[in-house]
């Protein structure tokens, strides 16, 4: 058994994520964030990828004290179990991702991770699983996370973590907030990369809504 695992993105018209600089450049408008925040409160577990989780510290947390409550009062933790999957956890100790909360926090790594980290991450009270391969296992996240009581999972990039998702056909909603704006740059990422697929194994999706937003914003909903 998995979760219902789905990914949202922002990202611009010309599908890229972020700027060259890769710093986290803001694409969302003000309404599209409250859209974010409350797809969060509705999730048991958030997930990020490598880069995202090591070069941006990502706080995954909700932002309204309402919704945090609104979480409570139904009988959840304020804030979705954090879930980071990387090669090598080399998470430094004051990143947001692991002082910001309060949230349950899982990583699933590799054996690249050292022992010294794998200690100090789990003296952090961070539930860390280890496979033992090149690369982590993403079904087998899927039912750990399943095991560990979530049920509703988003993925919050980056863009590889989006690709390999979607390539191990474990995504069932997708859902991008295609902001008005041009970043450009053949090396800016976009809200899918790793290899890449040829025209014949092309991810077919099934577009279920359409919402235009004041800022001239789109938000498309497929389902795959």
């Amino acid at each position: 058994m998995r979760p219902y695992t789905f990914i949202n993105v922002a990202a611009t018209a010309d599908g890229k994520i972020d700027t060259f600089e890769r710093k986290g450049a803001a694409i969302s408008s003000r309404h599209d964030k409250d859209r974010v925040d409350e797809l969060r409160a509705g999730a048991d577990a958030i997930i990020v990828g490598g880069r995202t989780l090591l070069d941006e510290s990502p706080k995954l947390t909700v932002k309204s004290e309402a919704l945090r409550e609104g979480r409570v009062r139904r009988g959840m933790p304020p804030n979705p179990i954090k879930v980071g999957i990387v090669s090598s956890a080399d998470i430094h100790p004051d990143s947001d991702f692991l002082n910001a909360g309060p949230a349950r926090i899982v990583i699933f790594t590799t054996n690249r991770t050292s022992k010294e980290q794998v200690d100090f991450l789990r003296g952090r009270d961070v539930e860390v699983f280890i496979h033992e391969s090149e690369r982590v296992d993403l079904s087998q996240a899927l039912e750990k996370l399943y095991e560990l009581g979530a049920r509703r999972v988003m993925i919050e990039g980056g863009g590889t973590i989006n690709f390999e998702f979607l390539r191990a056909g474990l995504v069932d909603e997708l859902m991008i907030y295609v902001a008005p704006m041009i970043f450009g740059g053949g090396n800016a990422p976009t809200l899918a990369a790793g290899t890449g697929l040829l025209r014949n194994q092309a991810i077919t999706l099934k577009l279920e809504n359409v919402e235009t937003h004041e800022d001239g914003g789109i938000l498309l909903h497929y389902k795959l």
